[in-house]
């Protein structure tokens, strides 16, 4: 009894649910194209041609296509005009040689003037760095490039007469006083370690003459008197620059420190 009440309410539901689709509203209403509220469709062939810029044969060509395959007509498509004018090479960026070395330069601000040329100089010799500093400063905005070393140089401290080194100090004093007995003064022994010890000093001379008139007549009393330089290795300084040509000349005009002379060196 159950199962017949069951189909019953069941056919029931679907005559119901039929009977809804086929009468119910469907919300949906017809609409009359000739409405003036509806917007009218146009092709795009019927809209006006906008004016086209010249362009390249090659780029119009490359629109053209573009169009095409984008569905749109030819006349749409429009290319701005260059921006540089016919025979203009493009601007690249140029270089620019400074002392052997190469750097990048913007087009805009490449240099239009010739190559400039440079030269290399040493300047000295500096006797200490504080004068070498000083220098280096003051020539610092006319040099490209500029470095500093340092040599050891022989210095005259003037002119020695003296007798030979003996075997020992008892014949250096004997041979003093055998020049004594001739007359001869202003003589010591040297008895300092070197190479001139148990030697006879016989003057020190910043004059060469004077030191050869000396050592003259000390050999015309029948002595082998000998003259010789001294000399003391002393350090000196350097400065090497990179300069234009044209401020070459005038370089050494900016130094103050005494002495000191501009020759060609080679290039660092």
């Amino acid at each position: 009894m159950l199962l017949r009440l069951l189909f019953v309410l069941l056919i029931a539901l679907n005559i119901a649910v039929a009977a809804w689709l086929l009468l119910g509203d469907s919300s949906t209403h017809a609409v009359d194209p000739t409405d003036g509220g509806v917007p009218k469709l146009k092709l795009l062939a019927e809209l006006p041609a906008p004016p086209v810029s010249a362009a390249p044969p090659a780029a119009s060509a490359a629109v053209a296509a573009s169009a095409s395959v984008a569905g749109l007509p030819k006349a749409a498509s429009t290319v701005a005009p260059a921006t540089t004018s016919p025979g203009t090479p493009p601007a690249k960026p140029a270089t620019k040689a400074v002392a052997g070395e190469t750097l990048l330069v913007p087009a805009e601000t490449a240099p239009t003037s010739p190559r400039r040329s440079y030269r290399c100089l040493a300047l000295g010799p500096f006797a200490n760095q504080v004068d070498l500093r000083a220098a280096r400063t003051a020539i610092a905005p006319r040099t490209v490039r500029s470095r500093q070393r340092q040599e050891q140089t022989s210095e005259s401290h003037g002119w020695r007469v003296f007798l030979p080194a003996l075997a020992t100090r008892e014949q250096a004093l004997a041979q003093a006083r055998r020049l004594d007995a001739k007359g001869i003064k202003d003589y010591f022994v040297v008895t300092a370690q070197g190479d001139l010890q148990n030697s006879v000093a016989l003057g020190l001379f910043h004059d060469p003459a004077n030191a050869r008139k000396r050592r003259d007549e000390v050999i015309a009393a029948g002595f082998p008197a000998r003259m010789s330089e001294r000399t003391e290795v002393t350090p000196v300084w350097w400065l090497d620059v990179v300069v234009p040509d044209e401020a070459g000349t005038d370089i050494r005009r900016s130094i103050r420190t005494p002495g000191i002379t501009a020759r060609t060196t080679g290039c660092f």
